[in-house]
């Protein structure tokens, strides 16, 4: 079988019955056999939400939006 890579995010995994959503088509896949692999980003507005909790902490601060795929000696 596959490899399956799906992610998810924003709305899609804003509230509950969307999350049972979500969970449902990952258990699809995997109850097909295929290998699944899961990303799940913020729920919607929570990126904006820490952004600015951030500005409210350092006005300037640096970008920190790819550092997370960057191995730790290139950070």
């Amino acid at each position: 079988m596959a490899l399956i890579v799906q992610k998810y995010g924003g709305t899609s995994v804003g509230n509950p019955e969307r999350i049972k959503n979500v969970a449902q088509r990952v258990a699809k896949f995997k109850m097909l056999g295929h290998q699944v692999v899961v990303v799940v980003s913020a729920m919607s507005g929570e990126t904006n939400r820490l952004v600015a909790l951030a500005k409210e902490v350092q006005p300037n601060p640096i970008c920190v939006k790819w550092m997370c795929c960057l191995p730790p000696a290139s950070r």
